[in-house]
């Protein structure tokens, strides 16, 4: 299948056009994606991207979809943590990268584990949609209390999620709530709330807006409210690191932004090194001196215990600033949330 550009997102840095331009490739260039509608979009958007920025592909049907199914769309109906986690998202898309099946493959980052398998190298993060996460509410939720966020849910009420980080925060500040499994593709996710099997679910804002969804996103939550998960909002795209003419097209068009706050979020991520169920949030963002803010989170899933701190330095020192945060919440939380 070939791709269909969309309207580009984001800007690369100056001078990645006069970088971009395959030579001697054979094509068609073969990305792959989930097959989810989100996922697809989100692929489109960055091959539209890369046309435009590069003058060899622009008037050329050069890249081929391949759909790829993985363990994490196929099994719906437990968590991630309970059949081996997040990368259970990228593991099927790796090994298709490895064996040549495809070129390069467009992800979620925070689907993507923070060690890669040897020969996958992540070549390049696009700019960040708006990380937070938004409450959908059904229809027996008081929307007049949503300057309160979670005011707005009534007593006892069951929101759907399959985040435990979501789900310990919620807890931490309800513990009245019920929480429940909730997966499915967005769309899947929003007709669960609006049929009132659930009363409400949480959701990134950045897929509702990559989708036109985003009417539905009742509540806004403020990422220091509900720390977002680390790499929220934001593409990343892999390549084999063998494939070095390549790697250098698509990190010409890195946003410089997205590669900042990643490499802290992923950092501090990587020194916690918690399991598939521990929650654990992380959100960087670059403040107006240009200096760089890293909020992290670590917590229990019944939300019992939580324990959240910040630390803000140069946007250079990313890598460190995520690993001195990361320790220093290792070294304060209970030893067996990390089990």
């Amino acid at each position: 299948m070939t791709a269909h550009p969309s309207t580009p997102h984001g800007a690369p840095h100056s001078g990645a056009s006069a970088a971009v331009q395959p030579h001697r490739r054979a094509l068609p260039l073969k990305v792959g994606t989930r097959g989810s509608p989100l996922a697809l979009v989100q692929t489109r958007a960055f091959l539209a991207q890369v046309s435009h920025f590069c003058p060899v592909l622009r008037s050329m049907s050069v890249f081929e979809e391949h759909i790829i199914r993985t363990t994490g769309d196929a099994v719906q109906d437990r968590r991630l943590a309970e059949i081996g986690g997040k990368g259970l998202f990228a593991k099927e898309i790796h090994e298709a990268l490895l064996d040549g099946r495809i070129d390069f493959a467009v992800h979620s980052l925070k689907d993507l584990e923070t060690a890669l398998p040897d020969g996958i190298v992540l070549a390049c993060t696009m700019k960040r949609e708006d990380a937070r996460d938004a409450l959908i509410l059904g229809p027996d939720c008081d929307r007049a209390a949503a300057s309160d966020p979670f005011a707005c849910l009534p007593s006892g009420a069951r929101v759907g999620t399959a985040s435990l980080r979501r789900q310990a925060q919620l807890l931490h500040a309800r513990p009245d709530l019920k929480i429940d499994l909730l997966r499915g593709s967005v769309q899947t996710r929003l007709g669960k709330v609006e049929s009132g099997e659930f009363q409400a679910s949480l959701l990134a804002l950045a897929g509702l807006r990559r989708l036109g969804l985003d009417q539905h996103a009742a509540v806004v939550l403020d990422p220091e409210a509900m720390v977002p998960a680390a790499g929220q909002g934001i593409v990343g795209v892999t390549v084999r690191a063998s494939d070095t003419e390549l790697h250098e097209l698509l990190s010409a068009i890195e946003d410089p932004e997205a590669k900042a706050v990643s490499t802290a979020e992923r950092s501090m991520l990587a020194e916690l090194d918690g399991s598939c169920r521990t929650p654990i949030g992380g959100f960087a963002r670059l403040l107006p001196n240009g200096e760089l803010h890293l909020t992290g989170l670590v917590a229990r899933e019944d939300g019992s215990f939580l324990l959240k701190r910040a630390l803000h330095g140069a946007a250079a020192d990313a890598e460190r600033m995520g690993r001195e945060l990361g320790a220093s919440l290792r070294a304060d939380s209970p030893s067996e949330i990390f089990a």
